[in-house]
């Protein structure tokens, strides 16, 4: 390779890491979820490398050593910054009555419920059958579908 051609090529990497930088923060200011950011240091690795002239694989070793890295080191710091869990609208319905539309079978995976106007797909939280038109307490929502159990 020419000088000419091999300080293009370093150059044009200072460049492509300084764009690889400026994308990871916007895109964690966009985003904010703790990830694009470590992209961004990592990048910043890898163009100190690209300006004291190592290779290429040298570079892209760096960047992806550096991201995993930084991934795993701060994932404990991720989970603690983003705090409690945040409740859903769905979960607003726990505690609440719902009433069984269709008989909850848990063997059979038949089952709906009906709370505020919504129909759900409901299983039994003791895995007991209930009949059509009872009243429940919903005790948990597993994605879609509503875990109940008879009023006491």
């Amino acid at each position: 390779m020419s000088r000419g051609s091999a300080l293009f090529m370093k150059a044009f990497m200072i460049v492509l890491w300084g764009v690889v930088i400026i994308v990871g923060i916007i895109a964690e200011l966009a985003t904010t979820q703790f990830v694009s950011i470590w992209f961004s240091f990592a990048a910043l690795f890898s163009l100190i490398l690209a300006g004291i002239g190592a290779p290429l694989w040298a570079q892209l070793s760096v960047f992806a050593a550096a991201t995993a890295l930084l991934l795993i080191l701060t994932k404990p710091l991720v989970r603690k910054l983003r705090g409690s869990f945040v409740r859903t609208n769905a979960d607003l319905n726990i505690g609440k009555t719902a009433i069984v539309t269709e008989d909850i079978d848990n063997e059979h995976s038949k089952g709906r419920a009906t709370v505020g106007g919504v129909s759900w797909i409901a299983v039994s939280e003791d895995g007991s059958a209930i009949l059509s038109g009872e009243s429940v307490i919903i005790k948990d929502i597993d994605g879609a579908k509503l875990i109940v159990a008879r009023k006491a």
